[in-house]
Parts: C-alpha cells; structure tokens; sequence
C-alpha cells in the first residue's frame, strides 16, 4: 500500500507576516467619504466577486466614468448589461448576498476595493437613471458598503501594467475563434468568421 503523505498544516501566518501599519488599518472606512466619490466618479472597470455553495465567481464591469452610482455614503448602484449570459454574479447575489469590488484606474497605481451586500433590482426609476447610449438595463445591483479602502498599487508595477510595451499582440494567443472552433471541431474558415463577429460584439453589440 502506497503510504499517504502526511496532512499539510496550514503555515502560521502571523509569524510570517507583520501586522499593517496603523494608518492602513484606519484606512479601512465603513462609509463612502467625499474622496472615494470623487474615484468613483472616475471609474469605468471594476471586477466583482461574489460567491454561493456551488462556486465563485468574479466577473468583470466596465463602462463611462461614472456608471457606478453613488447614492448615498452607504449604497452604490450599477447597471447590468450583457455579456454572455451566464448570469453567475446575479444568481449568486440571489443566494449569497456578500461581493466584492476591485476598481482599476488606466495610468494609476492604486486601486479602490469597497466590499459589502449586494441586492438585484429591476426597480424601474433606478433603471432609467442608469441608462447608457439610450439604452435601460433589464436590472440593476444595489449594493451596501461594509467596508470601503485604498489598496497599494505595487501589482500594478510587478505586472507593469500600464506600459506600453506590455501590451500583448492580437495574434501572440490563440485567438477567441480558434479557441471556440477548436473546442467544437471546426476549420480555420470557421474560426476566422467566428472572430469576425467576436470583433464586432465586443465593439459594437455593448448594450442589446
């Protein structure tokens, strides 16, 4: 009989990492101040996450400075458009109210990260105040600030993101059509019309 290795013992990581500094734990604000608005009326990505029993997931939001709405210094609301359909943030928002959100900001070396309880709503007058190119989400996502912070933009450099020699050739990867007619069996004919209206959608098609 193969003998099993023994159990792995989680590392103890308060000895392998000092505590944060005082000013980084008072950072940490439990409601939006005039300068996290002033960031968020500035932003047009952030990743959400959020989760339930059957997986987790992080999803990513894009749109005009602006598209997320501060209501109040406790609530922020934003529009869902569509991507491809599957839905999963919502359907876990459904079970498991917690999320998360990661603001990135093109040329800058911080990021915003505000977590707390997010809620779907197809509330018809928060809708039609978060129209985009005439165009009015079927829901919107109201969401209640627990925690609201700075975080160091040191994995902006490590990635050294916002270079221009980093930015990686269209055809350096596997395209998404090659990718897809490869997964169902398809020619390069077909691959190269997928990426065709791949194109298109990604550039076009951003709200029906």
């Amino acid at each position: 009989m193969t003998e099993q290795p023994p159990p792995s013992v989680a590392p103890d990581l308060d000895r392998l990492y000092d505590p944060p500094a005082e000013h980084i734990q008072k950072a940490v604000m439990h409601e939006l101040a005039a300068f996290h608005a002033a960031y968020l009326a500035r932003a047009t990505f952030f990743c959400l996450a959020t989760g339930r029993d059957t997986g987790l997931d992080a999803s990513p939001r894009g749109g005009p400075p602006g598209f997320v709405r501060m209501l109040d210094s406790k609530t922020i609301a934003f529009a869902d458009w569509p991507g491809n359909n599957r839905i999963e943030s919502m359907r876990n928002l459904v079970e498991d109210d917690r999320l998360g959100m990661l603001f990135l900001f093109p040329g800058l070396e911080v990021f915003l990260r505000i977590n707390g309880r997010g809620r779907v709503t197809d509330d018809p007058a928060l809708r039609a105040s978060l129209a985009e190119g005439g165009k009015i989400p079927k829901t919107a996502i109201l969401v209640t600030v627990n925690e609201v912070l700075f975080h160091c933009g040191k994995a902006v450099n490590r990635a050294r993101l916002w270079a221009p020699e980093s930015r990686i050739e269209h055809r350096a990867l596997p395209t998404p059509g090659q990718m897809l007619a490869a997964m169902t069996r398809q020619d390069e004919a077909a691959a190269e019309a997928i990426d065709k209206r791949y194109a298109h959608a990604v550039r076009y098609d951003l709200y029906g």
